[in-house]
Parts: C-alpha cells; structure tokens; sequence
C-alpha cells in the first residue's frame, strides 16, 4: 500500500512539473519563417541598392547622376554601422516607452542561438536594418542636385540615430505608440510620414535649385527612373509581407493588398493626370505606384482587397494634387518629391488603416473594446507625434550639421553639377 502511495505521488509530481518544464523550453526557430524572412531582408535591401537609387538617379539632370547613386550607396554603408554601434539597440532594446537604450550596443547578446519570435535575432536584425537604409535614403530626393556630400553623410547619420530610431522603438519595440494600440504594419508613421516631414524640412532649409521653378528641370533618363521603379514594386513585397516575421497568412494577405495598392494608385494617377493634362505620363505612372505603395504600408497587414482598392484609389489623387500644389502653388522645391509621394501618402495611409482596417470592410477588425473611432484617433495621436518629432528635429540637426560640414554647395559649383565639383567624374563620357 505504502509502494502504491509513493508511485502515486511521483506521478503526481510529474504532472504538475510536465507544463512547468515546457514552458520554461526556449522559443524554437521555424525554418519556414527564417527562409522567408531572409529572402524578405534581400528584398527589401535591393530596394535601395539597386531600385530606389536608379529610380532617383534617373530623376535628376545629367550633371548630378553619379552624385545621386554615391549618396544611396554610402548611406547603406554608414547606417550598416550606426546600426551596429547604437541604432539596433535604440530601436529595439529592452529600454523604457521612449528608446531602447545601450544594451545591445554592437549587437551585444546577439548570437546564432538567439532567437526574436521564431527566427534568429540575426536575421530580425538584418531585416530591420534594410527598413533603416532606406529611410534616410528617401530623405536624399529633397534636397537632390545641391547638397554638400559631407554634409549629407553627417546628417543623415544623425538622422538616423536621433530621429528614426525611437521612432522605430515608438512603434515596433515595445515603446510608448505600440503600447497605445497604433496600427503601422510596415512603417506608415516610422519609413514614409518620418522620411516626409524631414524631406520637406530640407527643402525650406537648403531652398530652392538655382533656376527653380522659372527653369525646366526633367529627368535625364526615364529609362533608368522605370528600371528603378520595377525593382521597387518588386522589393516591396519583403517590405510589407515580410513585416509578417513569418510566413503564414498575414503575410500572403499583405503581399497581396500590396500588389492592389500599387496598380491602384497607379492608374488613379494615370487617370488624373490624363484628364488634366490631355496625356498620360511614364513619370506619372511610376509616381502613382510609389504613392500606392507607401500608402499601402501601414494598413497592409491590417486590410483585405477592398481597403486596398480604397487605400491605393486615394493615394493616387491626393497625391498627385500634393505634389502639383507644392511645385506650382507653393513653389516648395522638394526636387523628387518626397513629401508629396511619402509623407501624404505615410499620413493618408496610417489614418486610413484605421477605418479600413474594420471587419466590415474585409480587414482583421479591431482589439476587444475598441472601435473605429478610438482607432482612428491613436493613428492620429501617431501621426502628429512622428510628425512633430522628425520635423522639430531634423531642423536642429540641419543646423547642426550647417555648423559642422556645410549643407549646400556654392552657387556656381550647383551650376557646373555635383558629378564634377564632388566626386571628380561623369555619369556619361560620350
């Protein structure tokens, strides 16, 4: 009787310490999730390096092609490092609501064995760093054809660390915006409206080109601005499907709302500008599908293809009268149009993802207790905070940078081109 007790209390035991000892079992890595998000994490790099490099370059005059492609370039390089020094960690370490601290300062604690969800931290950390390339990279469109590359390299490097990266910890690390309840799946507030503010920041800060708006000023090559254009749309995918961190439905619907987005807001564009104009453009037509997709961005893994018809229909006419009205009314020279495409595009899309995001409309509804109205007002608590943060900011590290480096280049060093004046070459030797 007495062997019976024991052997039943053993079994006991081992009931009770059988969810204890699992739970305590450390998260395991999915090979499905980690391929995706290592093809993602390409995919979102060649945005940059190549696509949105050539989309830019192509943009500019002759003069300034090779300026355009070394700045792309050499900010993959210096983000890569501030990434690894400071940016990581500010963004995504175990700091308060308002920034992730030094923790994880030179990737510390990150090894082959660490694992962020169901993938290896590496990978996460490699995939995030693409979002922060490309961001101050989007910046570079404003100020194109004037700007001191020393100056550019000073401050988009602390741009990168002051501005995006609490921003990024605001919305994706934890910090005080996720916390709220903001939607921003893949980077509504933290790539496009932040990239936006500062672009248009620049803008007035630098002034305009010389000559500008009395003289025209057409890209050099459309050729190499749609070549740019296809690689975008195409690298888009592993930007918004890809924010999924896994490879399961979310991510499937977010590629594929993406897709709409973008057609949509190209044809809108196509169709406003056709009617206006009495004829379509190939720049209109790219413009159009940039604009979809980055308004597409932050609802993309919160609606289905209804709200991305909606979502991708408005970014193509709003922002195809943005930008009209900022070069012809308000003679703002944001040389590639960043604020109009990403900004516009960043707030339109970050609001909408608030209505479109309802069940009523085919998205994944809302958190328990919360309705649209509730919804739309922490998208639009998120707008105005990033908004605010990267325009007060980016104004003082402007200064700064003034101080430092120099922002923009002599009067007759912008006429002979920045090719030459800057780098000691030409784009074309024919």
């Amino acid at each position: 009787m007495k062997k019976i007790t024991l052997f039943c209390v053993a079994i006991a035991l081992l009931v009770v310490q059988a969810p204890l000892a699992l739970a305590a079992e450390p998260p395991k890595i999915d090979g499905a999730n980690t391929a995706w998000m290592l093809t993602a994490a390409v995919l979102v790099l060649f945005m940059t390096l190549p696509g949105l490099a050539l989309f830019y370059a192509g943009l500019v005059r002759t003069k300034n092609v090779l300026s355009v492609l070394m700045q792309c370039f050499s900010i993959t390089c210096i983000v890569t490092l501030a990434w690894v020094f400071a940016g990581y960690s500010i963004a995504f370490g175990d700091g308060n609501n308002w920034w992730g601290g030094l923790g994880k300062a030179f990737l510390a604690g990150i090894d082959v064995k660490t694992v962020k969800g169901s993938i290896p931290e590496t990978v996460f950390a490699m995939y995030q760093l693409t979002f922060a390339i490309i961001t101050p990279a989007l910046v570079i469109g404003a100020y194109a054809e004037r700007v001191r590359f020393a100056g550019m390299l000073v401050f988009s490097l602390l741009w990168l660390l002051i501005v995006y990266c609490p921003v990024a910890h605001w919305v994706w690390g934890e910090g005080w915006l996720q916390k709220m309840g903001i939607m921003d799946f893949a980077g509504g507030t933290v790539v496009h409206l932040n990239a936006g503010v500062a672009a248009l920041v620049c803008a007035l800060v630098l002034g305009r080109r010389r000559g500008f708006p009395e003289t025209a000023m057409p890209p050099h090559n459309m050729t190499m601005t749609v070549t740019g254009a296809c690689m975008l749309w195409v690298g888009w995918f592993g930007f918004n499907a890809g924010s999924a961190l896994a490879a399961d439905g979310s991510a499937g619907m977010a590629m594929l709302v993406t897709h709409i987005g973008a057609a949509t807001g190209s044809v809108a564009w196509l169709v406003c500008e056709w009617l206006r104009y009495g004829k379509p453009s190939v720049l209109g037509i790219v413009t159009g599908m940039v604009a979809g997709l980055g308004t597409i961005t932050p609802a993309s893994g919160f609606v289905g293809p209804i709200g991305a018809l909606a979502i991708g229909g408005a970014a193509g006419v709003i922002c195809f009268f943005a930008t009209s009205y900022m070069k012809r009314a308000l003679n703002v020279d944001d040389s590639l149009d960043v604020f109009p495409v990403h900004g516009v595009g960043g707030l339109l899309g970050t609001l909408l993802t608030g209505v479109f995001a309802s069940a009523a409309f085919g998205g994944v509804g809302y958190p328990e207790k919360v309705d649209m109205a509730q919804q739309v007002t922490t998208q639009l608590v998120g707008i105005l905070a990033v908004g605010a943060w990267s325009g007060i900011a980016t104004w003082i590290l402007l200064k700064l940078t003034d101080a430092v480096a120099g922002l923009r280049v002599a009067g007759e060093q912008e006429t002979e081109g920045l090719d030459t004046v800057l780098h000691n070459e030409k784009g074309y030797n024919l």
